[in-house]
């Protein structure tokens, strides 16, 4: 799993402090517990004292914890939020009781600087996972759309084609239209790049292979392609492709063109809606032995991921590291025209905030 070893790695070389709003779950305290010990991270957990320790099996060496109930920060946060959100209609009184909430209390100490980065989701619903990121932490600089990827490793001894790949975007938009399919397609080019360090080649996935199938679902997948070439001319992105060409290098050179600069070797696999996308990486993951990590979050101004409500530990360990690795890197924008430039993407409009969720 030499992929997600480099990200591990990378995270090592610069521990973030990562805010875990859901503190005395089993699950996220163990998590938290391995991630202090091989030294990726310094874990912040949020709950009552007793209960988290209880969780952490009374040993919380290289842990913080902190009570979002009983915390010194509240009265600055709650003016924070209150400044913040006092334009759409929020008084101090209601301010003071939101940052009392777990996901809201992460989300102001991602905000306020006091950690890098935030993960949850493990008990909460995707809904009040990215609505407290949205609200608070808020979209990244010119950003458009949030939106979201799965690292999907493939290291099995079964695998003929071994890597890290990007699936986007498999938890959030529903059905975006080209421009809102532009974005999610460079967002992911930077979240790959972000994640890998190795440079993007973006499949814009349909069931039409250059022409060989005339449809307004095909035509909404070529002009995402178009717009995306228009603003990032540099980016290496190929479509319509079916799955087969982006990933079989055989199909690949049988079906597209003469020139074409993806050949089965594409990396970012960008699915035209959340149907196919979440359908897709579910049986990459259940049929394939695909290793599926995320949802994970891309578009706001500083990181926040979602969990699966049936992780596990080792995937709580996982997007810490992720998480680091977001907020060890300067975001790229989607609309920079620059692959390592800053990152923008996403859009609260376009966002449903439903129930996707892996497992």
């Amino acid at each position: 799993m030499l992929a997600l070893d480099r990200i591990i790695d990378a995270a090592r070389a610069a521990p973030r402090s990562i805010v875990l709003p859901e503190g005395s779950d089993p699950r996220i305290a163990a998590g938290a517990r391995r991630a202090a010990r091989e030294g990726i991270a310094r874990p912040i957990l949020l709950g009552a004292r007793e209960e988290v320790l209880a969780a952490l099996d009374g040993d919380a060496r290289g842990i913080a914890i902190e009570d979002p109930a009983t915390s010194p920060r509240l009265q600055a946060y709650a003016k924070a939020l209150h400044l913040l959100r006092h334009a759409k209609g929020m008084d101090l009184a209601t301010a003071s009781r939101r940052v009392r909430e777990p996901l809201a209390f992460a989300a102001m100490m991602v905000r306020q600087g006091d950690a890098d980065g935030t993960v949850g989701g493990a008990v909460a619903t995707t809904a009040e996972t990215v609505r407290a990121a949205l609200q608070i932490i808020g979209l990244a600089p010119g950003a458009k759309i949030v939106s979201s990827f799965f690292l999907m490793i493939l290291c099995e001894d079964y695998h003929e084609q071994k890597g890290a790949y990007v699936f986007s975007d498999c938890g959030l938009v529903i059905d975006p239209d080209a421009a809102e399919l532009a974005d999610i397609a460079r967002a992911a080019a930077h979240s790959y790049n972000a994640m890998t360090g190795e440079a993007p080649r973006v499949a814009m996935l349909s069931f039409s292979t250059n022409g060989s199938a005339r449809h307004q679902r095909v035509d909404k997948v070529v002009e995402a392609v178009r717009l995306v070439r228009q603003a990032e001319p540099d980016l290496v992105i190929e479509g319509e492709l079916q799955f087969d060409a982006a990933f079989v290098a055989t199909v690949g050179a049988a079906k597209t063109a003469p020139g074409s600069r993806i050949r089965g070797d594409a990396n970012v696999f960008v699915f035209p809606n959340l149907d196919a996308a979440n359908i897709g990486y579910k049986i990459a993951q259940r049929i394939g032995g695909a290793k599926a990590i995320g949802p994970v979050l891309q578009g706001l101004a500083k990181p926040a991921n979602d969990l699966s409500r049936g992780c596990s530990q080792d995937d709580v360990f996982h997007m810490i590291a992720l998480t680091c690795a977001q907020a060890g890197r300067t975001l790229p924008v989607a609309m920079s025209g620059k692959i390592d430039s800053v990152w923008q993407n996403s859009r609260p409009a376009a966002t449903s905030l439903g129930e996707t969720r892996a497992g």
